[in-house]
């Protein structure tokens, strides 16, 4: 007996185009889409481009306000197209001249609440999608899929005697459950406990993969968008400022927003020279922006992370302190000027992250081993960059 219902004609045309397509359009394509809320209001979506493949999950990552919510729901049909191209496996489905109700789309949703039905168990839940099929192959098919997600245990009982963690992933199972081009995921783990969420993040993205399905996720978290997704997309502004792997956009963020947006992050300014930066934090080995070319002399921004900074007591010499390689110390100028304070300290067990003041008043931050040289409050230290490591640097009117 077959599980699911003959594939309709549109269906099986999508299958053809995903046969046909060889990466050309992806699984989801969003292509120059333009969208508002109301006429009279700016777009909230403006050239906005995105083209996920097969089997990949990718991020939508940024602060609130930026347009990941809508973006998701332009996918899903939801919102209009005003400008531009939505596409779902090489169909149109959302253009100024064409809109597939959501219903038509074949996506599956996980929503920040769940949106379980309360008065269904868990099973009755992930198989009330699964469409033309008999009632004993519904509960097949949803039995392999909680089974896939570790809640089979819980197959009969009631959502409401689950936990928040089990809660989400019956909202998972659910998703992924009947025959879908993709899943949607709006911050799926805003609403859980933060132990929970460490372990949920990397179960979600085995899931999917597992299933064999595409997925877009929205998320304000950056560890949860490294830790979930084959690629993240950082948005600023209605649009994709930068996408890439977890690692290629860490390593390379096009732009200060970027570099916030995905790591705390600091900023000072500067002369560039000779490949270093000239600071009043001192003198560091520096590197140009992806896209960005930068001449001696020039004024920049330059991008100081904690992580990739060490302190050291004033008087301190050497190549080598706290268990790390560092770069020579090496003063900028006469005054000393490079001199800093520290302000205050956050204790986090292996490491501390310590508030630096320098002369001018301006704050960042650096994170140092605990087990290293002691620091108190006020201390004069010197900032070190760790060997190997660069500092971005930016035009000083980049933002």
């Amino acid at each position: 007996m077959k599980l699911f219902r003959r594939p309709s004609r549109i269906e099986r045309a999508m299958a053809q185009a995903r046969i046909n397509r060889s990466g050309g359009t992806g699984a989801i394509h969003l292509e120059r889409v333009q969208t508002r809320y109301h006429p009279d209001e700016p777009p909230v979506l403006s050239g906005f481009n995105l083209q996920v493949q097969d089997g990949e999950i990718v991020c939508l990552l940024g602060p609130s306000g930026v347009g990941k919510t809508t973006a998701l729901r332009v996918i899903a049909g939801f919102e209009r197209v005003i400008n531009g191209y939505v596409r779902l496996s090489g169909r149109l489905v959302g253009s100024p001249f064409i809109h597939v109700p959501p219903h038509e789309r074949a996506l599956g949703l996980v929503f920040q609440s769940y949106a379980l039905f309360p008065h269904l168990t868990v099973v009755q839940n992930v198989q009330f999608g699964i469409k033309d099929a008999s009632e004993s192959d519904k509960r097949r098919r949803s039995l392999e899929i909680l089974d896939m997600c570790g809640i089979l245990e819980y197959a009969d009982r009631d959502v409401h005697e689950l936990s928040g963690g089990e809660q989400q992933r019956v909202a998972l199972a659910r998703a992924i459950a009947p025959d879908s081009v993709a899943v949607l995921l709006d911050e799926p783990f805003s609403n859980l406990d933060p132990s929970l969420v460490v372990e949920l993040r990397r179960q979600v993205k085995d899931i999917i993969h597992e299933a064999g399905k595409t997925a877009i996720l929205v998320t304000h978290d950056r560890e949860t968008a490294f830790l979930t997704s084959d690629r993240v997309a950082v948005m600023r502004g209605g649009r994709v400022e930068q996408i890439g792997t977890a690692e290629e956009v860490y390593a390379g963020p096009v732009s200060p927003h970027v570099a916030r947006v995905i790591g705390r992050s600091s900023f000072i300014e500067g002369t560039y020279r000779d490949g270093r930066v000239f600071t009043e934090a001192g003198e560091f080995p520096a590197v140009a922006a992806n896209g960005y070319k930068i001449v001696d002399g020039e004024e920049v921004s330059a991008l100081m992370r904690a992580s990739e900074l060490r302190l050291r007591r004033h008087d301190t010499r050497g190549s080598e302190e706290d268990g790390w390689t560092l770069e020579p110390f090496a003063p900028c100028g006469v005054d000393c000027r490079c001199v800093a304070r520290i302000a205050s300290r956050e204790f986090h067990g292996d490491f501390t992250d310590f508030s630096v003041r320098l002369p001018s008043g301006d704050t960042f931050r650096v994170r140092n081993r605990s087990h290293g040289v002691a620091l108190p409050d006020g201390a004069p230290v010197t900032i070190t960059a760790v060997r190997g490591a660069n500092v971005i640097v930016y035009p000083k009117d980049a933002r």
